[in-house]
C-alpha cells in the first residue's frame, strides 16, 4: 500500500491539472457514470463535531476509480491548535476491491474542494475578471484563491477573516505564490471586500450571511463551499434569489446545506430555481452566463466523486515522482 503524507498529497495535485480532473469528475456525476450515495454524518455530541463517510465509484472509458474519506470536523480544534479537518483517503481497486493506497485527506479536500470552484469559475465567471473577494483566511481560502487566479487573470483580491491576524499571516504566505498576484488586501469589513469583486469565494463556518447582498456589483461569480449543514449559511438569500444559481449536486444540496434551504423554506425559492449541475455545464447539455451583468453562483457541498478523482490523480502523478511511501498490507 502506498501511503501518502500531507506534503506529498500537495505535491501531487498541481492546481491546474486537479481543476481538469473536476471538471471530468462532475461530468461523470451528473451523466450517471458515478456512484455516490449521500455521505453519512456520524455527530460527536460531547464535542459538537461530525465525521462524514463518503464513498464514490467513479467509471469512465478508459479508467475507474474507488475510494472512501473519512472527513472529521471538530470546530473547537483551533483552542487546541489543531485544525478545524483531519481527514483520510482509503483508495481501492476497482476491480478487486484490494486497498492500494491511504492519502492525507485535508490536504486533498482542500485541493479538490479550491478545484471546484475553478472550474466553476472558468465556466461561469466573466473572461475579465480582474478582482477577488476571498472569506475565510483558512487552509480552504488559500485553496480558493489559487483556483480562481489560476482560471482568471486576477490582479487584486481581498481577504476577509474575523481574525486579523489571521488574514495577515494568509497575506504574507500567499501573496504572489505561483499564479496569485501580490496585491493581497486586508479587508476591514465584508462590504470593503465585495465592494468591486469580479469574484467572490466564502469558505467559512458561518451560520449567517457572510455580504449583504446590496452591496455586490453587477455581473459578479460566487463560489460557496463553506455551508454543508441546514444551519451554516453564508450567502444572502436574496442573492441566490437573483443569481443564475449551479450546484455540484441538486440531492446533496437540497438535503445539506442553510444556502438552499433557507430560501427554500422562506418561498424565495423553489427546487425548480437550480439551473444546473456543474456537470451538465461540463458536457454542454446546458449553458452557462448569458450576460456579463448577470450575477452566477456556484454551491458546492462537496461530493464524494471529488475525492476519488482527486486521489486517482495524486496516486498517478505520485508514481510519476516517486514519491510517498510503500508498506507491506
Amino acid at each position: 500500500m502506498l501511503i501518502l503524507s500531507k506534503e506529498e498529497v500537495w505535491q501531487a495535485l498541481a492546481m491546474s491539472e486537479t481543476i481538469a480532473a473536476m471538471k471530468t469528475a462532475f461530468a461523470a456525476f451528473s451523466s450517471g457514470k458515478a456512484e455516490v450515495p449521500l455521505r453519512n454524518r456520524l455527530l460527536i455530541p460531547p464535542h459538537e463535531a461530525v465525521s462524514l463517510i463518503m464513498p464514490a465509484y467513479l467509471q469512465e472509458q478508459d479508467s475507474e476509480a474507488l475510494a472512501v474519506k473519512i472527513v472529521s470536523v471538530y470546530p473547537h480544534n483551533a483552542a487546541a491548535g489543531l485544525p478545524l479537518i483531519h481527514a483520510a483517503v482509503l483508495v481501492l481497486e476497482a476491480d478487486t476491491g484490494r486497498p492500494i493506497a491511504l492519502l492525507e485527506g485535508g490536504e486533498l479536500t482542500a485541493s479538490r474542494t479550491g478545484a471546484a470552484s475553478g472550474a466553476a469559475t472558468d465556466i461561469l465567471a466573466r473572461k475579465d475578471s480582474q478582482v477577488g473577494a476571498i472569506f475565510g483566511a483558512g487552509v480552504q481560502g488559500r485553496a480558493q484563491l489559487e483556483a480562481i487566479c489560476t482560471v482568471r487573470p486576477i490582479q487584486t483580491a481581498w481577504i476577509y477573516d474575523q481574525d486579523q491576524p489571521q488574514v495577515s499571516h494568509f497575506i504574507e504566505e500567499m501573496a504572489g505564490y505561483g499564479p496569485i498576484p501580490a496585491d493581497l488586501r486586508p479587508a476591514n469589513t465584508p462590504q470593503q471586500a465585495v465592494a468591486e469583486a469580479d469574484i467572490i469565494c466564502c469558505a467559512t463556518t458561518s451560520q449567517i450571511p457572510v455580504f449583504e447582498d446590496r452591496h455586490l456589483i453587477s455581473g459578479v461569480h460566487i463560489n460557496a463551499v463553506g455551508s454543508f449543514t441546514e444551519e451554516m449559511q453564508e450567502i444572502p438569500a436574496e442573492t441566490i434569489q437573483r443569481s443564475l444559481l449551479v450546484v455540484d449536486s441538486r440531492q446533496a444540496v437540497l438535503n445539506e446545506t442553510g444556502d438552499i434551504l433557507k430560501p427554500l423554506q422562506s418561498g424565495l425559492i423553489d427546487e425548480g430555481h437550480i439551473y444546473a449541475e456543474l456537470g451538465e455545464l461540463v458536457l454542454g447539455q446546458k449553458t452557462g452566463r448569458k450576460n456579463a451583468s448577470q450575477i452566477t453562483c456556484f454551491k458546492s457541498v462537496g461530493i464524494a466523486v471529488q475525492d476519488a478523482a482527486a486521489a486517482r490523480l495524486a496516486l498517478q502523478t505520485a508514481m510519476h515522482l516517486g514519491i510517498g511511501h510503500q508498506v507491506k498490507w
